[in-house]
């Protein structure tokens, strides 16, 4: 099953003995995560629902917990020292999802906990600005970040019942059409940082049209964890290494903090509204 989610596709096609392999995306080939030959897989113990729990929560945990500090530096110590770990941050986030992907370093421990805690910079910063806090707005921040907390928890927990009773079906129709959606929403966002650049921030003014751009961008997150679902439960059923979790817990971190985000701008544009 093809997954939209760059990180997770590059784990989930069949290679040789039900190996994953790469897939292209964005019209580049991405890495590949090969299994052991059947002979080895005897000494390397199989990846279970718990390694995947387990390794999720412990990179959302530095994720959080270095939002928490970029969060605090920017809101007792320094704005300007917070602003530039969050670029530092967001940088840095990108730059080791493109080395995971396309440099098969899946199921690294150290590639997903360098991203969450680069991601967890990003996080704290971008909370800081979008919650209002540092334009004066200390009441309403710690509750419009609760609120896109539990939104994204909700949404999550929401598809994952959904995945289980078979709600929606993950085909490959499916993931094309939901690969094609990203990748247009990739595009316009890209567009939209070269039209701001000109003073025409027209997909992150706070108006009407942000408000749709944001409610697609949710709407695509959330059907892009049906699809991480199904790859992990392939990997699961194809009887992949343990350590093969720390790239799915990878893949799942990325559409969290997407969905997270997009969730907080569109609170705060309602609440500016």
């Amino acid at each position: 099953m093809r997954s939209s989610n760059p990180v997770m596709k590059t784990l989930t096609h069949p290679n040789g003995h039900g190996a994953p392999q790469g897939d292209p995306f964005l019209g580049t080939q991405a890495g590949q995560y090969s299994f052991p030959p059947m002979e080895q897989r005897s000494t390397e113990r199989p990846m279970t629902v718990d390694d995947v729990v387990t390794k999720t929560g412990i990179t959302l945990a530095v994720i959080v917990a270095l939002g928490i500090v970029n969060f605090a530096i920017g809101a007792t110590v320094s704005y300007s020292l917070s602003s530039m770990l969050t670029i530092v941050g967001a940088i840095g986030g990108l730059i080791t999802v493109l080395v995971a992907t396309f440099g098969r370093k899946f199921g690294s421990a150290a590639v997903t906990l360098i991203y969450a805690a680069f991601e967890g910079l990003f996080v704290g910063g971008i909370s800081l600005v979008l919650s209002g806090f540092v334009f004066g707005r200390t009441v309403n921040a710690g509750l419009l970040i609760g609120q896109a907390v539990l939104g994204t928890v909700g949404v999550f927990l929401g598809m994952l019942f959904v995945y289980k009773i078979g709600a929606v079906k993950v085909t490959p129709k499916f993931t094309r059409i939901l690969s094609a959606c990203l990748m247009g929403v990739v595009v316009l966002a890209l567009g939209n940082v070269v039209l701001s650049l000109f003073g025409l921030n027209l997909l992150r003014a706070g108006g009407l049209l942000s408000i749709i751009f944001s409610l697609v961008c949710i709407g695509l997150a959330a059907a892009s964890f049906l699809v991480d679902f199904d790859s992990a439960d392939e990997m699961i059923r194809a009887g992949a290494p343990a350590k093969a979790a720390w790239g799915i817990a990878l893949g799942l971190a990325v559409t969290l903090v997407w969905l997270y985000t997009e969730i907080l701008r569109l609170l705060s544009i309602f609440q500016q509204r």
